[in-house]
């Protein structure tokens, strides 16, 4: 069962992190233990290595917004750690998704044997032009067991943007969530033989930046503005109706790949669905890293073919067990390292016009769907 803490905090960059820190302290300390032995297990990584790989980092993040800086800052100072501790979890993206890329490398010669859990079923539902309906937006979060008890509600007030709601790890900037001026986000991993590690923008730093914005496209200007690190996908609603999912490879604006609501919807898992033809300079390995995103599409795109377009219909579709334990509502697999069991960790829906969010801290198939208080 997933445990879940809400956290609010206000005011500059650097009080917001302290707050955070000091609320989530247990859970942040927490992710920070969890995950020196992840990276021990996927990267071979001691925590000292990671801590320099991740101080790689703040130099890309310094020069694209300080205040993410000085958020995780506080962050640290508030649990009591380091800043290249809290660096380090919010770079895990960057470390464990290289890590794969240089195991897809030799997996011609020998077959891989470590495997992280796929991460996220996600959608998006706009109506036609001119149409009354809600514009809904949500995803089933799936990751490693120990974030079920990391797992934080952040509600911020910032002085310098809009007010945010966001579903994530404890000590991490950003995930799945939304803001005061209507925007909304979801997010899937992606991974490509481009993902080598090297600094630039994070993945969750990115998130964040995103959940900054006032529209659509000012979020596609954000992925547009520096050089990004690792390869994700970025599916982006407002409540006027704009919606716009971007599937990103590490690199520049040149490696965007925009994709577009068919029939009202926007459905996506862990992998490209733009043809990555030459003369592209990368290779999708998603599904060979994480093999149960094409059927979790396309248990999605049936759900579309059935209209499924109310909160009611997508409370069914993220409970969805086809293909278990890999199902779109994912269960752990017992026969996996532990070090490699996943699960589905916290279902997430919400509704622009009415910023209003509905959490399910755990697989929706056993926990209900709570109404979040929150003030957007």
């Amino acid at each position: 069962m997933t445990s879940t803490q809400h956290v609010r905090v206000e005011g500059t960059s650097y009080q917001r992190g302290c707050q955070y820190g000091r609320q989530a302290a247990a859970r942040i300390r927490l992710s920070v233990q969890a995950y020196q032995q992840v990276f021990a297990h996927f990267a071979d990584w001691d925590w000292p290595t990671v801590r320099r790989e991740a101080a790689r980092f703040e130099a890309p993040i310094g020069k694209f917004r300080p205040g993410y800086l000085e958020e995780m800052r506080g962050i640290a100072d508030g649990a009591g750690l380091g800043l290249t501790d809290v660096l380090a979890i919010n770079v895990r993206t960057e470390v464990m998704y290289a890590a794969k890329a240089r195991q897809a490398a030799g997996a011609r010669q020998a077959p891989a044997k470590k495997h992280a859990p796929a991460e996220c079923s996600a959608f998006a539902s706009v109506p036609a032009p001119g149409r009354d309906g809600p514009v809904l937006i949500g995803q089933n979060w799936d990751w490693l067991l120990h974030s079920a008890q990391t797992l934080v509600v952040l509600e911020a007030r910032p002085d310098d943007g809009p007010d945010f709601v966001t579903v994530v790890e404890a000590g991490l900037l950003a995930k799945t969530g939304m803001n005061a001026a209507g925007l909304g986000l979801v997010t899937n991993a992606l991974v490509t033989d481009a993902d080598t590690g090297e600094p630039g923008l994070p993945y969750h730093v990115l998130l964040r930046a995103i959940l900054d914005c006032a529209t659509v496209t000012e979020a596609l200007n954000v992925l547009q503005a520096r050089p990004r690190s690792s390869s994700a996908n970025y599916l982006i609603a407002h409540a006027s109706g704009a919606a716009l999912d971007v599937e990103a490879a590490p690199g520049d604006f040149t490696r965007l790949h925009p994709l577009y609501p068919q029939d009202g919807l926007l459905l996506h898992t862990n992998h490209f669905l733009t043809p990555l033809i030459a003369p592209d300079p990368y290779t999708d390995l998603s599904l060979w890293s994480m093999p149960s995103s094409a059927v979790r599409l396309q248990r999605l795109r049936a759900a579309a073919e059935a209209n499924a377009r109310t909160l009611g219909d997508f409370r069914v579709l993220l409970a969805d067990h086809a293909d278990y334990p890999y199902g779109v509502c994912a269960h752990p697999d017992p026969a996996a390292h532990p070090c490699e069991q996943g699960a589905t960790i916290a279902s997430v829906l919400m509704d622009l016009g009415a910023r209003q969010l509905w959490l399910a801290a755990g697989n929706p198939c056993q926990v209900p769907y709570e109404r979040l208080d929150i003030t957007l």
